[in-house]
């Protein structure tokens, strides 16, 4: 089977998925994402939310939708910051794109939304702001790889010893990358499927999306299983961890074609542009005792060394709209 089977068999098969049977996220589970590094992610992704609607021109309804919302904790930030906004929070339409049964049970212990499974079921009646973290490195990718004779699809097999190996497929001749034998590159149609779908849908309601997520330029192995927050083989547990792949982000924007793209900037920049200095001080100033703490998230969620430059931060919106965050 090609890569982006065996991704979409261990994440979404209805019987022995990762996602649809058994997610865990947290410091007890088997990753951890932004949000649940420190609330001030979430509330600053609230604050730029508010900020697109209130370029919007502020209209009397809006639809806020959330894309793999995880176990909710990044809405319930988001919120809270609007609620700061004056009119902002009163007008929202809130919607979550969610597959998994099992994240859906603890996303409505935290919200009161309207649950979908596709992107068509957003409706167009209203201005959409959309906004996923860590959500597109879900997606399947394929790979090809450099041989003798030029590139072929990376293949998953059965090898001698009756476990899973990679394996050499068909001649893949339509790739025109330079490479030396044994590189990997990686791309995913349904990526692009995603960004043009998203592209028309900011284009037909007048709003705009915002992906966070670790990035790639499509060359190299990025696929990987996370399992109790350590790095596993992507072969060796499948449905029984986390497996994703980086997002080339210059390509999915260029999917996304006749709607507006800005980015990918690093998500320490990004943050930085929000006012995450401000927002960590104001926490201090209010949680003296949490100063340290504060500290550290702040460090974590922009260092170099940490999620700084490894995150990317990227927007697909309408002729017109111009929201913050990008320079």
């Amino acid at each position: 089977m090609t890569v982006a089977e065996y991704m979409d068999a261990c994440l979404n098969d209805p019987r022995d998925g990762y996602y649809a049977i058994h997610p865990s996220l947290g410091e007890a589970g088997d990753f951890i994402t932004a949000p649940l590094v420190s609330q001030m992610f979430g509330e600053l992704i609230g604050a730029w939310a508010a900020e697109v609607w209130r370029r919007l021109g502020s209209p009397p309804r809006v639809r806020l939708v959330e894309l793999g919302p995880g176990d909710g904790t990044m809405m319930t930030d988001i919120l809270r910051a609007a609620s700061t906004w004056p009119g902002f929070r009163a007008v929202i339409d809130l919607v979550l794109v969610e597959t998994s049964s099992p994240l859906r049970a603890r996303q409505a212990r935290r919200l009161q939304a309207r649950w979908i499974t596709d992107l068509d079921e957003i409706g167009d009646d209203l201005p959409a702001i959309l906004v996923g973290n860590e959500f597109l490195d879900c997606f399947a990718i394929r790979q090809a790889v450099m041989t003798g004779d030029g590139w072929r699809e990376r293949l998953i097999g059965i090898g001698p010893t009756g476990d899973l190996e990679f394996i050499p497929g068909d001649p893949l001749p339509e790739i025109d990358q330079k490479a030396h034998p044994g590189d990997i590159f990686e791309w995913s149609p349904d990526l692009a499927n995603l960004a043009t779908r998203i592209g028309a849908l900011a284009i037909r309601t007048g709003g705009a999306a915002l992906f966070v997520d670790y990035a790639t330029d499509g060359l190299g192995d990025t696929l990987q299983a996370l399992r109790r927050h350590h790095k596993v083989s992507p072969l060796a547990h499948p449905g029984q961890a986390d497996l994703t792949a980086r997002v080339n982000f210059n390509a999915f924007l260029a999917a996304a074609a006749p709607a507006v793209t800005f980015g990918p900037v690093s998500q320490a920049s990004f943050l930085m542009r929000l006012g995450l200095e401000a927002r960590a001080a104001a926490l201090a100033r209010v949680h003296p005792y949490r100063a340290a703490k504060i500290s550290r998230q702040v460090r974590r969620l922009v260092s170099t060394a940490q999620m700084g430059q490894l995150f990317q931060v990227a927007c697909i919106a309408a002729p017109g709209v111009a929201p913050p965050g990008f320079g």
